[in-house]
């Protein structure tokens, strides 16, 4: 890109978002105007700093759109917001030099545009001397495992440095630690302040995005030691879609009633939704995972036929935050990947084919311990009976599956899918989908490894048709009664994936009477009700 183009698209860029923002300061007005006289009774403190910097992200719209429909109510809706704060924040962490400061004049002039004429309750930074003591030539197994003054410092704050450095076991050098550190002082201040705000203003509920990155999750763990109900939400699997709830958000847990079965409108309704899917037509968060999606080609398709039988392995991003709940059979994913590694050689008959998720070298969120780099290190493409497949190859894993003897997963969601097409699923890890009979999922590893060597010696594997049914059940439940859409409020912004701007929309939209989204919501923060849209 000439210098000429790449100034006309940050211009174009800069104005597009100086009009998104202008269409938040509109409908705050609108929304502070028609705005009830706030109860100090139904006081709600919200808190999501780890959303952006700049611009509105999904889950910076789900809890600012959430604020004005409480408002609207009558509900005091208080915002926890960074004022200079963190000495490093999640999304203000530059990973090439962990010496940067962050870019908060951008993050204070974006909360500006959100939290207009909404009610602030600011943070700021300043050290504690005796902390700052204790962090000085720490290792980083004592990072990992610091506590002070009985906040677990370094496990709240672990997920985080995962997150941001892009892998699961972090490298002990200076920059990680320096790193840790400052996650860990601003841990520590984020702890005190947001308190004080609980033991002040006594909220009935705490909002949170995601609680697991190190702000949000301890303010979190401060809420639920003051006995406050904390909720945290996350992207729902739909579009434009939010998932809250009282538990863990990454790990979607579902309460799913034993009696539901699908009726024959609810099964026309996930068959639609997955003949899409099938043909890579989806998108998370905002992200299209697939641009597009081809067949096998013809040379995979003859070297699968040259081996008795082919089982594809799909792993995960090892980072994420969902991993943690994951690790329940293996210690992480790449432990499991070591120990299948010897089941691969001791079985030449069979053809392993290692597929890389898709989100694993994702521009700006690439993985910096990816299933490529195991590969590699491990001479695993070398093996004649094993096909790796990377990341940014689209041909479609559902043809794979088609044609293999059984299915290996860690907890990716292409496990629960495998199960939908009559497909047997072995699964190493614990997955959103495992709370029901839908895939065989072994309790120890060495049970697991027990069944993945019958399973490849049985001359048929077959798959219980209660796991085809589950995990429909599942699934049905994810897309239609716990992902919350936003749609009616939200568009993409046209400018970044996984951002969004306002549409046209009048304050009363944003009533419970008038948004279904909103009515489950506001019944769940206000009066502890379940995160779930009705039936109909």
């Amino acid at each position: 890109m000439s210098l000429f183009e790449h100034t006309k698209t940050y211009l174009s860029t800069r104005s597009l978002r100086r009009s998104i923002n202008r269409d938040i300061h509109q409908m705050a007005k609108r929304v502070a105007k028609a705005a009830s006289k706030a109860d100090e009774r139904k006081t709600v403190l919200s808190f999501n700093a780890s959303t952006r910097i700049t611009g509105l992200s999904l889950n910076a719209a789900f809890a600012m759109l959430t604020g004005w429909s409480l408002r609207l109510q009558g509900a005091r809706v208080l915002n926890f917001v960074c004022q200079y704060g963190m000495t490093r924040c999640v999304m203000g962490t530059d990973t090439g030099d962990v010496y940067q400061v962050p870019p908060c004049q951008k993050c204070l002039a974006q909360s500006a545009a959100i939290y207009h004429r909404s009610t602030v309750r600011k943070f700021i930074y300043s050290s504690n001397e005796d902390l700052a003591k204790l962090l000085q030539n720490t290792s980083l197994s004592d990072l990992r495992h610091l506590r002070f003054e009985d906040l677990p410092l370094g496990d709240l704050c672990l997920p985080s440095m995962r997150w941001i450095l892009r892998r699961h076991h972090l490298i002990d050098d200076e920059p990680t630690r320096v790193l840790y550190r400052h996650f860990i002082l601003s841990a520590y201040k984020v702890a005190m302040q947001f308190d004080w705000q609980v033991i002040t203003e006594t909220p009935v509920a705490v909002m949170v995005f995601n609680g697991m990155l190190f702000p949000e999750a301890t303010a979190r763990w401060i809420a639920r030691l003051r006995g406050i109900p904390v909720y945290s939400h996350e992207v729902g699997l739909r579009p434009n879609s939010a998932f809250f709830t009282e538990g863990e958000a990454t790990a979607y847990q579902v309460d799913i009633p034993a009696d539901f079965q699908l009726s024959p409108a609810q099964d026309a309704q996930l068959d639609d939704y997955l003949s899409k899917r099938f043909k890579g037509d989806f998108s998370m968060a905002g992200i299209q995972f697939w641009p597009e999606m081809t067949g096998l080609d013809t040379a995979l398709v003859a070297r699968m036929e040259s081996f008795k039988q082919v089982v594809p392995i799909f792993t995960n991003v090892i980072f994420d935050t969902s991993q943690p709940h994951a690790n329940v059979v293996f210690r992480d994913m790449f432990a499991w990947l070591n120990k299948v590694l010897k089941v691969i050689k001791a079985h030449p008959e069979t053809l392993f084919v290692i597929r890389a998720h898709p989100d694993e070298a994702r521009p700006g969120k690439a993985s910096q311990e990816s299933v490529a780099d195991w590969v590699s290190e491990k001479g695993v493409d070398h093996l004649p009976n094993v096909v790796f497949v990377g990341s940014d190859d689209y041909f479609s894993s559902y043809e794979m599956i088609q044609r293999a003897k059984f299915v290996m997963i860690y907890n990716s969601t292409i496990g629960m899918e495998a199960s939908i097409m009559g497909a047997p699923v072995l699964c190493a890890g614990k997955a959103r989908f495992t709370q029901l009979e839908t895939v065989y999922f072994p309790r120890s590893s060495s049970e697991y490894m027990d069944t993945l060597e019958r399973f490849l010696t049985e001359d048929d594997v077959q798959s219980p048709d209660e796991h085809r049914i589950n995990a429909r059940r599942f699934l049905y439940y994810q897309l239609f009664r716990t992902s919350l859409s936003f749609d009616h409020f939200i568009e993409p912004d046209g400018i970044w994936p996984g951002f969004v701007r306002l549409k046209d929309f009048a304050p009363e939209d944003l009533l419970p009477a008038n948004s279904p989204t909103l009515r489950v919501i506001s019944e769940g923060l206000l009066h502890g009700g379940e995160f779930l849209l009705p039936e109909d």
